[in-house]
């Protein structure tokens, strides 16, 4: 699908905007090309011929480069168009379209540097100007080399990305701690966009020297998981039942996995798991927020003793006072005091 999600063109639609595109530098190429046919017919000055051979020649290398990268951004652009992302299994539509997003921007970047320099060629002062200094400064090369550092790093993992692709367009990913979909992969950054409508701006270079999760990389299958903390009480065999009753009830279940096991106890509760797959990861979340509704519901219906209970254990003691012993008094280590008396006036 294109970048703006637009519907696939038809054959004329796609000439007709092919022609629409193709008609400026086709119009500057013309002009490029009317200017070396009018130094040859018209027999100029010799400064004024050489002015506007330098004109025509900059005038028709520029008109080629443009009609150059044009004609390839538009078949990458027809075959994006004729794929079909909106499906539920859309993986190979996703790789493809990964690796022809990032075609389409090294493309263009290579096409408008190549044409520059062809361009820069045909004037001859530039073009020793150009030479000394790639030849003589060979300090500014380095520091403009390191400069270019972080540059060419993400144009070479922007590469490592459209070939090996660790990542895809609308891959469901967990990057730091944020769980989202890949919406665009540029030239030097990666745009996640998190569940809660933020974006999260990453540079390429990240998803080659980092690990992260990709829920989606071979299947965008997934388990979901669900816990509960009940009592001992709790009656397992019913919950299972019930949990297979449950993800038969809802179409979130895509009918692969369905296990409910005891995974924990500790002094007080047991820790309850249930694994449930779905076809996507927002259907996972779904399903799992439904069989954790529906599951509670249950049990405060039918086994209210499996909800989580804190226990204490008494012993009252009732004696009476004539018959009750003196408590024994604590034994200190230090001497009694005889003297003392219970009589306030002694």
């Amino acid at each position: 699908m294109p970048e703006g999600g637009a519907p696939p063109l038809g054959r004329r639609a796609r000439l007709r905007r092919a022609l629409t595109r193709l008609r400026r530098p086709a119009a500057l190429g013309l002009l490029g090309v009317g200017v070396l046919a009018a130094l040859d017919l018209l027999d100029p000055s010799p400064r004024v011929a050489s002015i506007g051979g330098v004109v025509g020649r900059i005038l028709t290398l520029l008109a080629a480069g443009w009609t150059l990268g044009t004609l390839g951004d538009l078949y990458l652009a027809q075959r994006l168009s004729g794929l079909q992302l909106d499906v539920a299994d859309n993986l190979e539509a996703r790789r493809v379209a990964t690796r022809l997003n990032l075609l389409r921007r090294i493309w263009a970047v290579a096409v408008v540097t190549l044409t520059l320099a062809a361009a820069l060629t045909a004037i001859p002062w530039a073009r020793q100007i150009g030479l000394s200094i790639f030849a003589s400064a060979g300090i500014a090369g380095i520091v403009m080399g390191i400069a270019a550092r972080p540059v060419l790093s993400n144009l070479i993992a922007g590469l490592q990305v459209a070939f090996t692709q660790p990542v895809r367009l609308d891959d469901a990913v967990v990057v730091e701690g944020e769980w989202g979909w890949i919406e665009e992969i540029g030239l030097f950054h990666v745009v996640v966009r998190i569940w809660d409508r933020r974006r999260l701006i990453i540079p390429l270079t990240w998803f080659i020297e980092k690990p992260f999760q990709n829920w989606t990389h071979t299947s965008a299958s997934i388990i979901g998981t669900v816990f509960w903390a009940l009592d001992y009480r709790a009656p397992i065999p019913a919950m299972r039942a019930k949990l297979d009753e449950l993800v038969r009830s809802t179409t979130l279940w895509d009918g692969e996995v369905c296990v409910l096991q005891v995974t924990d106890a500790d002094a007080r509760t047991i820790q309850v798991r249930a694994l449930a797959s779905a076809r996507t990861s927002p259907q996972a979340w779904d399903l799992r927020c439904y069989l954790r509704e529906q599951m509670l519901t249950w049990l405060q219906a039918e086994a209210p003793e499996a909800l989580p209970t804190y226990r204490a254990e008494a012993t009252l003691i009732r004696a009476h006072a004539a018959d009750a012993p003196p408590p024994p008094e604590a034994d200190t280590g230090l001497p009694r005091d005889t003297s003392l008396s219970s009589d306030p006036a002694s």
